[in-house]
């Protein structure tokens, strides 16, 4: 089939190369336009953009695609039969959604209804869940609401970060367009609903959706007064985002672990003995109640800090000082000096810097 690809951060990469490799006619790519990173605030290419360009493919980036007619009818010029859209950034208009004889298909991260919106990956380990997947629906002019055409699910681990997770979803992800695209073509075009009358789509219901708003700095701040678990889960949602403050400077948290005694089947090794120790005392209390939320109970050389919530301890083994490399371990304790008895505390939002969805 000749297909025009809609996409733009790298999670969206794996489709258009599954896409590519089951042999299909990219006849284009449309991807946000170039936005300027870094220091040096150089002009850098979206992921798709950058790959699209590699594989010879013609792009297209519009600023405000809904806006901007003369585009439209360039992309309804190359003649696309389907449009696939993957992580894109911006909601398609009617006028768009109509060119295709076959329909304008997307691939999302999340079990629909649940999570629908920017942030699916980030939100469902968040929020703890303990499933995700992906799914192919036909596109309306609602935000994720239309029809699930195929749908996948998988596991959440609980040490997955969202960067982890992303990868896994990525690949599912194309993998599941390339199952999806021989049944919409032999569905054949026609009017939409006879369509998808033919492919059998499930139609969303309302009951138990939740949108995955976008992240704001205010998100990231870790709040030392809930539990292990809850800030275990901000944690690797927000990957490499959640942060602390130690000693006045930013301190970014990357991988925690909840002392949690009834989880030790899913913690590392060194977790599950540390939990045996602190995370429930005899009379069945979590073992660090009596300290300050925030508070350094233990430096564990080669493993990392314990340090209190308002339940059981969370386990930090690997952080980032502002201004300092990343580190893990005895590495991560040398650079802090920690010792049990300091206090982590709330870092101050940083107005340069944006959560990343």
């Amino acid at each position: 089939m000749k297909v025009l690809f809609w996409g733009t951060p790298a999670y969206a990469v794996a489709s258009l190369d599954a896409l590519v490799a089951a042999g299909h006619q990219l006849v284009g790519v449309v991807s946000q336009p170039d936005r300027r990173r870094g220091r040096g605030k150089t002009l850098v290419a979206s992921p798709v953009k950058a790959r699209a360009l590699e594989l010879g493919i013609p792009v297209f980036t519009p600023e405000r695609i809904r806006r901007e007619p003369e585009c439209q009818q360039q992309l309804a010029d190359l003649g696309a039969d389907i449009y696939v859209v993957v992580a894109f950034g911006q909601i398609l208009p009617p006028e768009i959604l109509q060119q295709p004889p076959l329909g304008c298909w997307n691939g999302h991260g999340s079990l629909l209804p649940r999570w629908r919106g920017a942030g699916p990956i980030q939100w469902s380990l968040i929020e703890g869940d303990s499933t995700t997947g992906v799914g192919v629906m036909a596109m309306e002019e609602g935000l994720d609401t239309g029809p699930v055409l195929l749908e996948r699910s998988i596991q959440i681990g609980l040490l997955e970060n969202a960067y982890q997770l992303a990868e896994r979803l990525a690949a599912l992800t194309g993998t599941l367009l390339v199952e999806a695209l021989p049944l919409i073509e032999a569905a054949g075009p026609g009017a939409e609903a006879e369509r998808l009358q033919r492919l059998g789509v499930r139609a969303q219901s309302e009951e138990g959706m939740t949108y995955a708003r976008m992240l704001t700095k205010e998100d990231a701040q870790i709040d030392w007064d809930q539990s292990a678990l809850h800030i275990h889960r901000k944690v690797m949602g927000l990957y490499p985002g959640a942060t602390s403050s130690w000693q006045g400077k930013r301190l970014k948290l990357l991988a925690t672990e909840p002392l949690v005694k009834r989880l030790a089947a899913e913690l590392s090794p060194e977790a599950a003995e540390l939990a045996e120790r602190w995370g429930q005392r005899h009379d069945g209390q979590p073992s660090s109640d009596a300290a300050k939320p925030g508070t350094v109970l233990a430096v564990m050389s080669g493993v990392g800090m314990v340090v209190a919530s308002s339940g059981c301890p969370l386990l930090v083994r690997e952080a980032q000082l502002e201004g300092k490399a990343a580190a893990s371990g005895t590495q991560l304790l040398q650079q802090l000096q920690a010792k049990a008895g300091d206090l982590l505390g709330y870092a101050q939002p940083d107005p340069a810097q944006a959560i990343s969805n």
